[in-house]
């Protein structure tokens, strides 16, 4: 059995698990993943040591290396910790762990998280499940396992670790706004068992506590609802510009357009008037949690 097959006493049991993989549909996360690749090989060759003697140094079998080496695996961040300090690359390997962290989720996942970082405010109105940014890991794995057709185990996982990494939204300094509306359905339906909901909502208060985050709850009994149309959001940035989607909208289209955006600017801020406040939405949440 080779190293990255039966791990080492450093920890990389499960070195070469799936979820690494390349895809290959996927052509710039691919020739991005090839090219930290040649990288590490060129610091390899300048060190003059071989694939073997490279992988024992850094914890990790030879079959590994030359993968990792031909581009056909994304690098662990362990991986390029130890190749940077086994190679002395002062750090210039280290410093790509989250590009290739990145690498792995989808090429529309990651374009995403991108404009989400970019953000300096985003409104977000749910209707069938909580936005993204809102999920436990435990919640957003129970919605990707009843997907169907079904994912395989391994794209499960990966869809998880790509949800959950967008949600360094909340640590960003300046902090962006983020505004939330979600219906009532969204905060009962038990998706994934009740502890998962239990902890979701637990969750959910405690982004609530954050000074840039107001998360408000459109009750089921709302006899006026301007958001019937469907899930609804808008990114502004820094330059003034934005993007926005709607399902009801311009075909389900994201849009740019000003005219348009005032649009979905105006659909928001109405469906945000009609939910409950934040601080009632807090209450709310709270007297579901303890009904759970």
């Amino acid at each position: 059995m080779s190293v990255d097959e039966a791990g080492t006493a450093r920890g990389n049991a499960g070195a070469d698990e799936p979820g690494w993989e390349v895809d290959p549909d996927d052509e710039s996360g691919s020739a991005l993943v090839a090219s930290v690749g040649r990288q590490i090989k060129a610091w390899r060759e300048s060190a003059g040591m071989r694939a073997g003697e490279f992988g024992a140094a850094i914890g990790y079998g030879e079959d590994l290396v030359f993968k990792v080496e031909g581009g056909r695996r994304i690098p662990r961040p362990e991986f390029l910790d130890r190749a940077d300090e086994v190679l002395g690359a002062g750090g210039k390997l280290a410093m790509l762990k989250r590009e290739m962290a990145e690498a792995r989720y989808p090429k529309k996942v990651r374009e995403l998280a991108k404009l989400e970082a970019q953000a300096v405010e985003l409104l977000a109105y749910g209707d069938h499940n909580l936005h993204g940014l809102l999920q436990t890991a435990e919640y957003a794995r129970a919605l990707f396992e009843m997907r169907l057709p079904a994912y395989e185990p391994e794209a499960v996982e990966q869809a998880v670790a790509a949800r959950v990494a967008r949600q360094t939204i909340f640590e960003r300094s300046p902090s962006p706004a983020l505004s939330f509306v979600q219906e009532e359905a969204t905060l009962r339906r038990p998706l994934g068992g009740t502890m998962v909901l239990r902890r979701q909502l637990e969750h959910l208060l405690s982004l609530s506590q954050l000074r840039q985050v107001a998360i408000q709850v459109m009750p089921t009994s709302c006899e006026e609802h301007a958001g019937m149309q469907g899930e609804t959001q808008v990114l502004k940035f820094k330059d003034g510009t934005a993007l926005g989607r709607s399902e009801g909208a311009f075909n389900g289209r994201a849009v740019s357009d000003p005219k348009q955006l005032r649009i979905l600017e105006l659909r928001y801020g109405m469906i945000r008037a009609q939910a409950l406040t934040p601080r009632e939405s807090l209450a709310f949440i709270e007297q579901l949690l303890g009904e759970t």
